[in-house]
């Protein structure tokens, strides 16, 4: 987990708080990853988290503001994973291939992101928008940077390319992530490089 948080909430000001609220936010990903949003207790989280129920309190007003966090949490941990794997990489091609593999790798770490930002469409719509605009945003830049190189195609818009491109690796992700609880196999990896 990291110290990020989500509009309007606050990051506790002592390390053993953010400790606690890290711990806290680790355990829900657990909780909500394994059974639902619905189905996930406020005491369920903190058992797992080793705190005190009331303690859940000092840090969220409740379950749906925790889950909300988590969201947050997991897209800025994400991005930033996908950022530091690609950092100085000219290729657009490379940036591609290494930042999906980076995706893979951090969602077979993650199980539980897909459940979660599945969810979110129901618990809270303007989060689970958030999360897919925030990560397009930086992926049209890098597109848009590379279309005015010349390293790939401006017959298709830089918007349009990243959301497909998204499509693409979470829906590869979750058949190969979600449902067998590994990365793709190196043989689709590459088929899947040769498609983009």
């Amino acid at each position: 987990m990291t110290d990020t948080v989500a509009a309007g909430s606050m990051l506790p000001r002592t390390a053993k708080g953010r400790a606690t609220r890290q711990a806290i936010l680790a355990a829900a990903e657990e909780v909500f990853g394994e059974l639902s949003y619905d189905r996930a207790s406020i005491s369920e989280i903190t058992r797992r988290a080793g705190v005190a129920q009331g303690t859940f309190y000092v840090y969220f007003p409740d379950k749906k503001a925790a889950f909300v966090e988590l969201v947050h949490v997991l897209n800025h941990n994400l991005r930033r994973a996908i950022s530091e794997a690609v950092a100085g990489l000219d290729s657009r091609f490379d940036v591609e291939r290494v930042g999906f593999r980076t995706f893979f790798e951090y969602v077979v770490e993650h199980r539980p992101l897909y459940r979660v930002v599945r969810e979110s469409e129901f618990v809270d719509p303007e989060t689970h928008r958030w999360h897919y605009h925030t990560i397009s945003e930086s992926y049209i830049r890098g597109l848009e940077k590379a279309q005015g190189e010349g390293q790939i195609t401006t017959h298709v818009s830089a918007e349009t390319m990243a959301w497909v491109l998204m499509g693409v690796a979470e829906l590869i992700g979750a058949r190969y992530v979600q449902w067998e609880g590994r990365p793709p196999p190196d043989e689709v990896f590459d088929e899947l490089m040769t498609f983009i």
